[in-house]
């Protein structure tokens, strides 16, 4: 076995300063001199960088039980998070898992379709012929919208502006301490300490209000929610409204940014290839003519498909996953010590030139035929994988489709070049300043 080189670093913080100033940079300039596994300290912290698709598969998959998540990090988020799905560990994740799941099974995840379709076309209705819009927050608006729908079976539109803001104080936060080389307590009044515990309690209220209403028949439905309070453990145990509470928020977390920043980027690659949105429109146009597009529609939109996979293999918003050895294990032929930090990048992995022709091109048609199944299995991860493999994965992919199709029918986006977008990679790869457009109106049949 072997370790792993890596950048000289400085003395005590390491490599801190050079990832805070250039973190994609760093990564990037990481693996084209040291290859396929990096080594680099964070403020003393060992860690490694893992690029290569075989020892990627080694840590999500072949010995997934030897890493665990990130726990000082995670331990942050505790008022947020809970002991939710996203956070558990080993029996409690499995048994969370297995509540949570008939929740994404295929008949839940077809009925949740026509609300975000509605919800989009509410959107749209909106927009006008020739407007400028910063697509990032139009999409966090309507991301919002529809998890609040299909999470909560509820309408959240007269409590979406107090939604909406309680939403960005706790994401704000939670990016600015994933970017924070030190532990602060909840406790140290700081000004974001603040707004992020007002948010957290904002959204608690609503998610309690709702618990309480489906319990009493006031918002009875077959939603998200409403599965998940009559799910059953080995033990025939329903879930607690506070372990009730914990999924939901974490589903917050883990699904509505996400989803918002894979159409916000979907539309900055979009709108600098005009003619592939007018594909797309031409394309769901000819599948749903004269009618809203459903999930039945999606196994017939291959250039819809092919331009989301495209979109997430160059932007994935989640640009990084985080693991840690629980002992000293060995990854392909090198040796990774207990309590190091392991960082899988799809950021970097998914712009290989090994794997991708091409790589920082926007060429939705290379997913045509069978080029995916010649890929290595985690050449293209923006998921995740293994045992912990995003479990809304399905759900994310649906509703982009979704949204893609539907927005690309009704309106050509250009992206505005005078606005160049710089990314910010905190726990999600953020746009600083916004994603900046002009809206162009067509002319559908319906």
């Amino acid at each position: 076995m072997r370790r792993p080189s890596g950048p000289k670093g400085l003395p005590v913080i390491g490599h801190l300063l050079e990832m805070s100033r250039d973190t994609l940079g760093f990564f990037e300039r990481s693996a084209r001199d040291h290859g396929d596994m990096t080594a680099i300290s964070v403020g003393g912290f060992p860690a490694v960088i893992v690029n290569h698709p075989d020892l990627i598969e080694q840590v999500l998959v072949k010995q997934n039980e030897h890493f665990t998540k990130n726990r000082v990090f995670w331990r942050q988020l505790e008022a947020l998070m809970g002991n939710g799905l996203f956070v558990a560990e080993d029996a409690e994740w499995q048994r969370q898992r297995k509540l949570a799941a008939p929740a994404f099974a295929t008949i839940p995840l077809g009925s949740y379709g026509p609300h975000m379709v509605a919800l989009t076309e509410r959107k749209l209705d909106a927009w006008q012929d020739g407007q400028v819009v910063d697509m990032h927050r139009e999409m966090m608006a309507l991301g919002l919208q529809i998890a609040a729908r299909t999470l909560l079976d509820a309408d959240v539109t007269d409590d979406l502006e107090a939604m909406e803001q309680a939403a960005y104080w706790v994401i704000d936060e939670v990016a600015a301490r994933f970017s924070r080389p030190l532990v602060v307590p909840d406790w140290v009044p700081l000004p974001g300490h603040r707004r992020y515990l007002k948010g957290i309690a904002h959204l608690e209220r609503m998610v309690y209000r709702v618990i309480a209403d489906n319990r009493t028949g006031k918002n009875a439905s077959a939603g998200f929610l409403s599965l998940l309070m009559a799910a059953r453990d080995e033990q025939g145990r329903p879930m607690t409204d506070k372990a009730l509470r914990d999924q939901i928020c974490n589903m917050l977390l883990a699904g509505y940014e996400t989803s918002a920043l894979s159409m916000a980027y979907g539309f900055h690659l979009l709108g600098q290839h005009r003619d592939i949105q007018a594909e797309i429109a031409a394309e769901v146009e000819a599948v749903a003519p004269g009618r809203a597009v459903t999930p039945d529609d999606l196994p017939h939109l291959k250039h819809t498909e092919r331009a989301v996979i495209e979109m997430l293999r160059l932007l994935p918003p989640g640009w990084a996953i985080g693991r840690e050895a629980r002992r000293d294990v060995r990854i392909g032929d090198y040796a990774i010590a207990k309590g190091t930090t392991v960082i899988l990048s799809p950021w970097i992995t998914q712009r290989d030139p090994r794997y991708f022709e091409d790589p920082l091109a926007f060429r939705p048609d290379r997913w045509a035929g069978d080029f995916r199944r010649q890929l290595p299995r985690f050449a293209y991860f923006p998921f995740g994988g293994g045992p912990r493999i995003c479990i809304g994965n399905r759900f994310a992919m649906m509703e982009a489709m979704l949204l893609l199709a539907t927005i690309a029918r009704r309106f050509d986006v250009e992206w505005l070049s005078d606005r160049p977008v710089s990314f910010l990679p905190s726990i999600t790869l953020r746009p600083v300043g916004g994603i900046w457009v002009r809206l162009h109106r067509r002319n559908p049949s319906r």
